[in-house]
């Protein structure tokens, strides 16, 4: 008998060994952070593709507070072509990075108070293949788009949640922002339809949120001409007399702003443009530089009225990104027929990131050898450096409008909630407020102010079939990078189903 129960203790080890988290991918340590990590950290790859050797690379952060029961929360960042560790260095990740003293030096991490993994377990993924730390043998695979990106991802999900099958009955989630405004909804979607197929893994999917979403074509493109109208950046007779409501037969625009074929309204754009390029199209009232080295920014700084100064300013250790002169009319060049350009193509600066960013902390940390070696990234000799964008991709947006998909998701019980910076220039809220209204649910939560910490932190409608849209108060594009703790307020009551 004694045997007997020690051939069962014996199978019961077995498999509770072989039911973990794969321990080659647990990171011990991570350079430029001193004392033990908040919570357990795993890195590595899941293959997609044996055929063409297609990998994904993946950052997961174990919950902080009860990881067996807190929500799975996939963080997808947009682009196309941008790495999820935008969201780890810059947003909402385990750590605040704190900018070295000197450039050979790392930068310093400390423990972020807001991080989303405070009430979650946060899976940070390089996708689509090519960007980040993510790579195919076949470079042919760096030619995609949304048909195909959902499906890796799908791909990605079920498989990983082989090697982690202790967190398979955890609810579910898919986050993202910008770009991913479509990545979200199309992955969404594809992870239904393997519900509805019995596919195994079965996935505990509840929902999704987006912020700052790319969503559909017309509402997007036509939302920024009205969004720099509303905030006093373009005149009223620019806006309403030549724009809008001539009323002889030439009709310049007619409130349409995304694509014309009149050649004076084309030119009424184009001189919008001007008047606008020197602002900064993530955060309208961030202070905004024009190629300068570091050094000219310094100066620039001292130059700048206090209030300016201290725009952007939080309680993390590194500040929110400096921007530099970019495009002022993002989503006519971010999507065109279909095909979305590299980022160098839309950039008016040398630097590996999207126009306005400055990516130097988390460029510095991420390809670092002993950052690379302890968060288990593949050889240099694969992958020589690693760019917060990536200019490698040709991508299709080939999905359309993201609107159907929304309704379809909602209608079925999948809750989602959708939040926009209320000073972004480059998906500006009014286009999401209006696509979000034309689905045609019905209000149940009437327009009102939400709060934390007794102060209006912005602004929220909810409409039947759980279906939320919410402004954050003086965010920009990435919300939770200008706004950490409003961020982490909203995330966690949405997560964990609460009234916001």
């Amino acid at each position: 008998m004694a045997n007997f129960y020690f051939v069962l203790l014996h199978i019961s080890l077995t498999f509770v060994l072989t039911q973990s988290a794969p321990r080659k991918s647990l990171i011990t340590k991570l350079p430029g952070f001193n004392g033990s990590l908040p919570s357990k950290h795993y890195a590595g790859y899941v293959t997609v593709d044996e055929h063409h050797g297609k990998n994904l690379y993946y950052y997961f952060v174990e919950s902080e507070g009860n990881s067996s029961k807190d929500p799975v929360v996939l963080w997808l960042n947009g682009g196309p072509g941008c790495s999820s560790f935008d969201g780890f260095v810059y947003e909402h990740g385990p750590f605040n990075f704190e900018k070295p003293v000197t450039k050979e030096a790392l930068p310093k991490l400390h423990v972020n108070p807001y991080s989303w993994s405070k009430v979650s377990n946060v899976i940070y993924l390089d996708s689509p293949v090519g960007v980040g730390f993510s790579y195919s043998k076949n470079v042919s695979d760096y030619n995609t788009g949304d048909a195909k990106t959902a499906s890796d991802t799908h791909t990605f999900l079920l498989r990983w949640f082989e090697l982690y099958p202790e967190f398979l009955a955890n609810p579910l989630f898919i986050a993202g922002e910008s770009y991913a405004g479509v990545y979200v909804p199309t992955l969404a979607d594809k992870i239904v339809q393997g519900i509805e197929a019995e596919t195994k893994p079965k996935l505990n999917f509840k929902g999704y949120l987006v912020g700052n979403p790319v969503a559909d074509e017309i509402f997007d493109g036509n939302a920024l001409v009205p969004f720099a109208h509303g905030m006093g950046l373009i005149s009223d007779e620019t806006f309403e007399v030549k724009l809008r409501y001539l009323t002889d037969t030439t009709k310049e625009c007619n409130g349409t702003f995304y694509e014309t074929s009149s050649v004076k309204c084309e030119n009424l754009l184009n001189k919008i443009e001007q008047v606008i390029q020197n602002i900064d199209i993530y955060n309208i009232l961030e202070p905004c530089y024009h190629n300068g080295g570091e050094e000219e920014n310094k100066k620039s700084d001292s130059k700048l009225p206090l209030s300016f100064r201290q725009l952007g300013k939080t309680e993390k250790s590194l500040p929110v990104r400096k921007r530099m002169f970019g495009r002022a009319w993002p989503y006519k060049a971010i999507v065109r027929d279909g095909y979305v350009p590299s980022w160098p193509q839309l950039t008016s600066n040398s630097n590996s990131g999207p126009p306005c960013v400055d990516d130097e902390v988390a460029n510095v940390w991420l390809n670092n050898h002993k950052v690379r070696k302890a968060i288990h990234t593949v050889k240099k000799n694969v992958i020589p450096r690693w760019n917060l964008c990536t200019g490698q991709l040709k991508y299709i947006h080939d999905l359309g409008s993201m609107i159907p998909y929304h309704k379809k998701l909602t209608s079925k019980g999948y809750r989602a909630l959708i939040y926009s910076g209320d000073h972004d220039m480059c998906v500006p809220f009014t286009g999401t407020e209006a696509w979000t209204r034309s689905i045609g649910y019905k209000i149940v939560d009437e327009w009102r102010s939400w709060s934390v910490n007794d102060q209006v932190a912005g602004f929220i409608q909810g409409y039947a079939n759980n279906f939320t849209f919410l402004t954050v108060k003086g965010s920009g594009h990435t919300v939770p990078e200008y706004k950490p703790q409003e961020s982490l307020y909203f995330y966690q009551h949405f997560i964990n189903g609460l009234p916001i």
